[in-house]
């Protein structure tokens, strides 16, 4: 991406942001990646980058620990592996252990995780771990960096005998000591090294009686120290082994070296990759501190932020307990260039920078605080003109150096550039510059670029009506308040409230009159006019957040009023199947009463010689005298208030049961059955055994 000019960074303030990545970073190889950030203008490369730190950021949300723990610069120990040789410490192969474990234990976590981060886990797709690098570092050195006693035959010798000589000497050094100190030549330090040899602490006077060689005495020259002649040999031993010692460790890391730099490729890749995920978890960690989000890509130069906030206004609102309004705002191509007008310090800049910085992040393979639901494209010139631009250097004046920003932007400027031009034509004469600000507004209009323009200018704020692709936004006000609402209005040009600001901030009456007779009175009408505008659309906005909020209450007490119906129709299902069950039993036992009956009726039929009793008792039992006595009561009821009237039922016909003359409304057919309701219940009947009546009319 080419920017213009060299500052654009700072003034979008993306080096802050790229400060905060840094600090993020564990590594100097993350940390080298910062420094030298880049901005993609292929699509294909903003979009696997935005992916692999939204799969880290997810792997950072669920609290899973991804095992790139090694953050040791190994850079220069490379390049020893590359020269013929060279040779590492133990420490050095220690490093390179840690690094091939560490690719071991990322290999290991993608297999666990079986393809659920896939942009992550095609960092490291053709790379494997290889297990002789571990075996051939182990077998030399252990876990503290120092050579095995086993990496060599001549080593374990050298060390077993060194330590038999060892102590040898400490035997033979401590029983001189104690010798010496009985007889009251030892000073009150008893003993010291000089020269890695082990002397005696003896009292000056006594120096001629100790054999021995004298190494040297104390500042009081009170104190001397002498190797006793006693272990001058097997000190002399011990050095000559340590010599040994030393050369047999110093061969066995070279030949060590010499056989790992047949790894050193593969090393380099693991070093390379462990750098990639450290700066990707950077830029993660990051996104989870601003809430940021993956936005949609597109192919074309397109902007569509959706809830976007200031990255370093919203961290710092955060720190505070302040609250940060977010940004709304789309450019297209057929809305370019938003021309953003209203009060100083009342959030016009902070606006502008706003979609600048999220559109920087976005290229360099950040995540932005915005809803997922935004949509950003690829531009390849991104221009900003912020702040004065006076140049002391080459003698230009601040609006010389506007003008000179703004011959470049038009000379250079395309359907793939973004711009920024805050303030547009100050610094000279209002009438001139306005009139200079809109030509040059006319003509990026005309090259298709895309940008944000904020001014104060009047004919800039009405060239949305007359110029395609140019649209007014404003930056909201509470003129009773006196405060900026940081809010942008798209759509509406906005005022400057000069005179309100002027009022309330306590000018005499006199002076903001006058100001008023001076002004042009088409411009105070127009300020006036858009003042009020933009009053009446904060009250309304107001009303609309005031209505938004009814509606949610009201779509709370509809989801309540639903889950309490359906909780009603459960109820009356669940009560009917508790009736139909009880009917159903009633009948059941009636039965099973009426069989009892029978077979006793029959015995009796069988036994009896007035066979009269027993017809009279069959006739009680097959037709009970109280069902027979309510049937006709609900006859007489029927025929009281109904009438017959016939013909084939229908959806909706009163019809009345030719058995117990119950009268209900047909509410469903079905085939040879059908649903009839009485009172509030349904019941499922035969639809043979009702007939069709009508109510009979009330005589008057």
């Amino acid at each position: 991406m080419q920017l213009y000019p060299a500052t654009a960074i700072e003034s979008l303030e993306f080096n802050k942001v790229a400060e905060l990545l840094l600090h993020k970073c564990r590594t100097d190889a993350a940390r080298e990646r910062v420094q030298n950030i880049r901005f993609h203008v292929r699509l294909e490369h903003m979009q696997k980058e935005l992916l692999q730190v939204n799969e880290f950021k997810n792997v950072l949300q669920t609290g899973d620990h991804f095992p790139n723990d090694f953050t040791r610069n190994v850079h220069r120990e490379l390049k020893l592996l590359q020269i013929s040789g060279g040779v590492l410490s133990g420490e050095q192969l220690l490093q390179f252990n840690q690094l091939a474990h560490n690719m071991r234990d990322i290999l290991l976590w993608f297999k666990k995780n079986n393809g659920l981060f896939p942009s992550l886990e095609a960092i490291s797709e053709r790379i494997n771990y290889e297990k002789k690098i571990s075996e051939l570092i182990s077998s030399v050195i252990d876990e503290t960096g120092m050579v095995r006693d086993t990496a060599s035959k001549d080593l374990m010798y050298i060390r077993s005998e060194l330590g038999k000589v060892r102590h040898a000497a400490r035997r033979t050094f401590d029983t001189i000591l104690r010798k010496l100190g009985k007889a009251g030549y030892l000073a009150d330090i008893s003993e010291s090294f000089f020269n890695g040899r082990r002397t005696a602490a003896v009292l000056a006077e006594y120096k001629r009686i100790v054999k021995g060689i004298l190494h040297g005495e104390s500042d009081t020259q009170k104190t001397v120290f002498i190797e006793p002649e006693e272990t001058i040999d097997l000190n002399n031993e011990i050095f000559s082994l340590e010599r040994s010692e030393q050369r047999e460790i110093h061969r066995i890391l070279v030949q060590a070296t010499k056989d790992l730099s047949e790894y050193g490729p593969l090393l380099e890749s693991y070093y390379h990759i462990s750098g990639i995920y450290d700066y990707i978890r950077a830029k993660a960690q990051l996104a989870v501190d601003m809430n940021a989000n993956m936005p949609r890509l597109s192919p074309h130069a397109v902007i569509q932020l959706v809830k976007a906030y200031h990255p370093l206004l919203l961290l710092r609102n955060k720190q505070s307990g302040k609250t940060t309004i977010p940004l709304n705002i789309a450019l297209d191509r057929n809305k370019r260039i938003l021309i953003i007008s209203g009060p100083n310090a009342g959030g016009k800049t902070v606006s502008m920078k706003t979609v600048g910085l999220l559109q920087l992040m976005v290229q360099a393979g950040l995540l932005i605080p915005a809803d997922e639901n935004s949509e950003v494209g690829v531009f390849r010139q991104l221009m900003v003109q912020i702040g004065d631009t006076q140049s002391i250097e080459h003698e230009l004046s601040t609006y010389s150096a506007h003008l000179q920003d703004m011959k470049y932007f038009m000379d250079f400027a395309n359907g793939k550039t973004l711009f920024f031009i805050d303030e547009l034509g100050s610094g000279s004469d209002p009438n001139l510059g306005g009139a200079f600000a809109e030509a040059i507004v006319e003509d990026l209009a005309s090259k298709n670029a895309l940008g944000i323009i904020t001014t104060h200018y009047l004919n800039l704020k009405v060239m949305a009506g007359k110029v395609k692709g140019i649209f007014n936004g404003a930056m909201a006000f509470d003129e009773e308040k006196l405060e900026p609402l940081y809010q942008l209005t798209i759509g509406k040009p906005g005022s400057s409230y000069t005179f309100a600001i002027a009022q309330r901030s306590g000018l005499p009456p006199a002076v903001i009159e006058r100001a008023r007779q001076l002004t042009q009175v088409e411009h105070f009408k127009l300020d006036k006019m858009l003042l009020q505008t933009e009053q009446q659309s904060v009250r309304l906005g107001d009303k609309e957040k005031e209505l938004d909020r009814l509606l949610k209450i009201n779509e709370q007490l509809k989801k309540n009023y639903e889950t309490l119906t359906d909780k009603e129709k459960l109820k009356q299902q669940h009560d009917l199947l508790n009736l139909q069950n009880k009917i159903k039993k009633e009948e059941l036992d009636y039965l099973r009463d009426t069989e009892r009956k029978f077979k006793q009726i029959i015995q009796d039929w069988k036994k009896a010689d007035n066979k009269q009793d027993v017809i009279v008792a069959a006739e009680n039992v097959l037709f009970r005298k109280k069902q027979v006595q309510t049937n006709a009561a609900a006859a007489k009821k029927a025929d009281k208030n109904y009438e017959l009237t016939g013909g084939k039922p229908e959806i909706g016909n009163f019809v009345r049961n030719k058995i117990n003359h119950q009268v209900g409304i047909l509410s469903e057919i079905r085939d040879k059955k059908a649903i009839v309701k009485i009172g509030n219940l349904p019941f499922t009947v035969n639809l043979e055994e009702w007939v069709v009546v009508r109510r009979k009319e009330a005589k008057k």
